[in-house]
C-alpha cells in the first residue's frame, strides 16, 4: 500500500486521546507500541465468533482456532525469513524467549564456560545468563561500547577463545539506537564454536531480518513491539539446536507419553509450549504482522528517520541538550539528557504537553554505568508519528530545560 501518514493513524483509535487537554503524541514505541484496529478487530472476533483451545480438539471451533494459532506461527516464520514454521516458539514475549534459551543450554555449560554479551544489552538479555554463572559456574565477558554508541569488534574479537560457549548480542540497542553488525559478531562466534543468540526486540520493528541470512541459532522477538498484543513472542531456533535443548515448562502438549515411570517429550516447537498458550495473543501477533507487512519497510524506515532527524535537527538548538547515542545508521531511537535535570522531571513536563516519552535507565543498567550517567530521557517514533509531533516534542523539552534551569 501507498505510505499516506493520515491513513495510518485513522487505524489507529488511541491516537485521537487528548492527554492533559493536548493531543497525543505517543512517542514511547521503544517501550510498547499502539494497536491498530486491525489487531483490535482480530482478537475480538476470535472470541465472539469462533473460540475454543487448540490442538486435539475434534470439533469444528476447535480445528479453526487451530487453523488461526498455527498460522499465526507461521506468519511469525515468514516475518523472521525461517525455513519452517516448526523453527518458531511462542513465548509470553523475548523476556522469556531468552530465559528459554538460557535455561535450554544451559544443561551445555561447565564451570569456567564463557558467555559474551555487550555493554548495551536489555536486562531480558543478561539476567538469564547470570543464571548459569550463579548455578553452574559460566564467566559473563561484555564487548564495550564506543564513546559513539557502536561496539568495540576488535575488544569483541580478542574475547574470543576455546571456553567461549554462548555469544547473544542485541540487534538494535533501546537506548542507542545502535544496529550491530550481527552477521559479523556470529561469523566470529560460530567460528570460536560458540552458539549465537539475537535479541531482534527492537529490530525486527524497523527494519527487514532474515534470521538464515545472520546465521543466528536463536534468535527472540515480541509482539507489542511490533503492533501486537502484551503476552506474546516468538523463539526462532535452527532445528538441530531446538531438538538438543531442553524444555523450560512441563505440561500438556509439550509431551508424547506420559508414564508413572518417566515421559517421553514432544517434537519441536511444541515441547516448549506447555499448557494451554496464548492463543488470543498469537492470532493478534499473526494479525499485526499481516498489517504491517502492507507497507514498504524502506517506505516505513525512511519515514521514522525523518521524524527522527526534524526532531534531534530541533533538539540540537537547546542550551544543556545532549544525545546519547550517535552511531552511523542507526535506528529512529532518541535518548537524551538535559544538563542539571533529571529525566524523570523531563518526561513529567513533557506529559503536561500531551508528549509521552519514557524516562530512566530502560532496563540498561550496565550501559548507563558504562558513560557515567543514572537515566536519560527517551524518544522512540514509530510508523504513526509525524513531523508535527516532532515539533511538539522539541517544543516542550524547551520549556523543560527553561523551567529546570
Amino acid at each position: 500500500m501507498t505510505f499516506n501518514i493520515d491513513e495510518i493513524r485513522a487505524q489507529f483509535p488511541i491516537l485521537s486521546r487528548e492527554i492533559n487537554g493536548k493531543p497525543l503524541a505517543y512517542l514511547d514505541n521503544a517501550a510498547s507500541a499502539q494497536k491498530p484496529r486491525a489487531v483490535i478487530d482480530a482478537m475480538t472476533h476470535q472470541m465472539s465468533h469462533s473460540f475454543a483451545n487448540v490442538h486435539r480438539g475434534l470439533h469444528t471451533m476447535a480445528n479453526e482456532t487451530t487453523e488461526e494459532f498455527e498460522g499465526a506461527r507461521a506468519k511469525v516464520a515468514k516475518l523472521l525469513g525461517a525455513p519452517d514454521a516448526s523453527n518458531i516458539v511462542f513465548t509470553k514475549g523475548a523476556s522469556e524467549a531468552l530465559n528459554l534459551a538460557a535455561y535450554g543450554l544451559a544443561g551445555e555449560i561447565e564451570a569456567g564456560d564463557e558467555i559474551i554479551l555487550t555493554q548495551m544489552e536489555h536486562h531480558s538479555n543478561i539476567v538469564p545468563w547470570h543464571f548459569l554463572r550463579e548455578r553452574y559456574g559460566a564467566v559473563i565477558k561484555f564487548i564495550p561500547v564506543t564513546e559513539r554508541g557502536e561496539l568495540d569488534m576488535d575488544a569483541y574479537k580478542a574475547m574470543l577463545g576455546p571456553k567461549t560457549k554462548i555469544v547473544s548480542v542485541v540487534y538494535m540497542s533501546n537506548v542507542l539506537g545502535t544496529v550491530n553488525p550481527v552477521k559479523e559478531i556470529g561469523k566470529w562466534a560460530h567460528g570460536a564454536g560458540a552458539t549465537f543468540i539475537v535479541d531482534g526486540t527492537q529490530a525486527v520493528v524497523h527494519r527487514r531480518v532474515d534470521v538464515v541470512d545472520i546465521d543466528a541459532d536463536l534468535f527472540c522477538m515480541t509482539g507489542h513491539k511490533l503492533y501486537g498484543p502484551t503476552g506474546i513472542g516468538a523463539l526462532y531456533g535452527k532445528a538441530e539446536i531446538l531438538d538438543r535443548m531442553q524444555p523450560f515448562n512441563g505440561g500438556g502438549e509439550m509431551i508424547e507419553d506420559v508414564y508413572e515411570t518417566h515421559v517421553t517429550y514432544n517434537d519441536a516447537p511444541h515441547k516448549f509450549e506447555a499448557g494451554t498458550p496464548p492463543i488470543l495473543q498469537a492470532i493478534g501477533l499473526g494479525a499485526a504482522i499481516d498489517w504491517l507487512s502492507q507497507y514498504d519497510s524502506g517506505a516505513i524506515h525512511q519515514h521514522e528517520m525523518a521524524v527522527y532527524h526534524h526532531a534531534l535537527d530541533g533538539l540540537r538548538d537547546i542550551d544543556g541538550f545532549e544525545l546519547i547515542g550517535d552511531a552511523p545508521e542507526k535506528g529512529a531511537v532518541l535518548a537524551f539528557n538535559l544538563k542539571g535535570a533529571h529525566a524523570h522531571d523531563v518526561a513529567q513536563i513533557l506529559d503536561k504537553y500531551g508528549v509521552a516519552v519514557r524516562a530512566g535507565q530502560h532496563c540498561t543498567q550496565p550501559l548507563m554505568e558504562a558513560r557515567g550517567i543514572h537515566s536519560t530521557a527517551r524518544a522512540s517514533f514509530g510508523i504513526y508519528n509525524t513531523l508535527d509531533e516532532a515539533d511538539r516534542l522539541v517544543h516542550a523539552v524547551k520549556k523543560a530545560a527553561t523551567f529546570l534551569s
